[in-house]
């Protein structure tokens, strides 16, 4: 283990020159301007991998976006662990909140900024390092790995599913490790264990057959804008619970170390409250109850309302409909059909007369994912990151979705662990999206032990 930390360090240099080359690739998934950036990191990727030395190297059509699979497979009585990332990135909007330009990684008080670095182009390159350390060292790999990156993740992965169906035998594996992901905070050592799930819909109520003059038909005609604020308003009650029946029946009792992680944190309110800009409330919630609803309670969210003029100025019309987007954020349990249907019901029953109601769920949704806490390869996870972090880590939950987990234990039957050296506060999503220099360095050596230490497994 010494000699590959070793080379790895000695390499140190050459890892972040290619960690910058990969970060000027403008591989932006949802806007088609930029595909030819999506087919460079593509073949980016699939040139880091065969020089790390995989034998096999496939760029995988898909629907949308290729994905790449390569596989070393050469170890007897080892296991077989599947490493997942994603190559593609977010859009850069807003460019001129950017200190430097996206796509011309810079380095700044110990940290690369680029779009696209901590998420996930920095964590996904540290274990293809790994890899061509023990090549290098060793001949080979301690442990069968094979590795699986998409382009298509941060446009909400339309294809990933079907491909890894498509692909589940040449998938087939003991464990699935996600370099995806992020580690809650930089000053607390964290292991992602459970995710919410989402189900999205719209809400449409329609009045008349057409818009009508306000003062014409201003109190006789119906007003969709008033009919759909008043069923949505009945979703939730005064303290913003959500009310709706069988909306929650099915959920599951969380982890309990994650209760314990929620009480340990001492997550501070106020603090939360300010770093979102919004105004204190009164009475001030403890740190206990925000992170319980944000990390184990499903949520009914408002994400847009439509109707009528938007326009500057005025315009005197009684719109002919409206309509609203609402996503939910969903716990183990909860099965995202059931939930639409529940919230339809709701909205259907809530509904004025002389008005007519259409619910569009947006998509299969995506249930929520959670680890078995009893996990043997967490537990080596655990201990590694206890090593290199210097304490031991927080089992969390993530209030956001990521789907791969449910994906990969429904397709493949395995377990997906997060071992991601991004954090939180990385900006990833945001202008100034940065990773810091560190851990990309502590990244190489956790992942070095974790393909030792998983070898030893049978």
């Amino acid at each position: 283990m010494s000699a590959v930390e070793d080379w790895l360090a000695a390499h140190e240099a050459q890892a972040l020159e290619t960690l910058i080359q990969f970060c000027r690739i403008p591989s932006v998934s949802t806007d088609p301007a930029y595909a030819g950036g999506i087919a460079e990191a593509a073949a980016f990727v699939v040139e880091q991998l065969r020089g790390a030395g995989f034998p096999t190297v496939e760029v995988i059509a898909t629907a949308g976006h290729p994905a790449v699979l390569a596989e070393w497979c050469d170890v007897t009585n080892a296991p077989t662990i599947l490493v997942y990332g994603h190559y593609d990135v977010q859009p850069t909007d807003p460019v001129d909140k950017w200190l430097t330009a996206p796509f011309e990684p810079t380095i700044r008080d110990g940290k690369l900024y680029a779009r696209g670095v901590s998420d996930d182009k920095g964590p996904l390159l540290i274990p293809i390092l790994v890899a061509a350390a023990y090549k290098a060292v060793a001949g080979g790999l301690p442990l069968n790995v094979k590795v699986l990156i998409e382009g298509e993740e941060e446009s909400g992965s339309p294809n990933f599913d079907p491909t890894v169906a498509r692909l589940k035998d040449r998938l087939a594996c003991d464990l699935v490790v996600s370099a995806d992901g992020a580690m809650w905070r930089a000053d607390l050592p964290s292991v992602t264990v459970a995710s919410r799930g989402l189900a999205a819909l719209e809400v449409t109520v329609e009045g008349a057959g057409k818009d009508l003059h306000s003062g014409r038909h201003g109190g006789s005609a119906p007003n969709p804008i008033r009919a759909l604020t008043q069923i949505l308003a009945s979703l939730h009650d005064a303290n913003g619970h959500v009310q709706v029946a069988g909306f929650a029946d099915a959920a599951l009792p969380p982890d309990p170390l994650i209760e314990t992680a929620i009480c340990d944190v001492a997550f501070d309110a106020a603090g939360y409250f300010a770093e979102i800009g919004a105004a204190q409330p009164d009475p001030m919630p403890t740190g206990v109850s925000l992170l319980t609803q944000q990390w184990l309670r499903p949520t009914l969210e408002f994400n847009g309302i439509t109707g009528g003029y938007a326009g500057a100025g005025t315009k005197t019309v009684i719109p002919a409909t409206a309509s609203a987007k609402i996503t939910c954020r969903l716990v183990p349990g909860q099965v995202p059909d059931d939930v639409v249907d529940a919230i339809h019901r709701h909205l259907k029953a809530a509904l004025p007369t002389g008005f007519r109601l259409t619910v569009t769920q947006q998509g299969p949704g995506t249930p929520a994912f959670s680890l078995d806490p009893s996990m043997p390869a967490l537990k080596i996870a655990e201990a590694i990151l206890t090593e290199v972090l210097g304490a031991p880590p927080l089992r969390v939950a993530m209030g956001a979705t990521i789907p791969i987990g449910e994906v990969f234990a429904r397709n493949l039957g395995v377990g997906t662990i997060f071992f991601s050296f991004s954090t939180s506060d990385e900006d990833y999503h945001a202008p100034n999206e940065h990773f810091r220099l560190s851990s990309f360095r502590t990244g190489q050596i956790a992942w070095a032990r974790l393909f030792d230490r998983l070898g030893r497994q049978t």
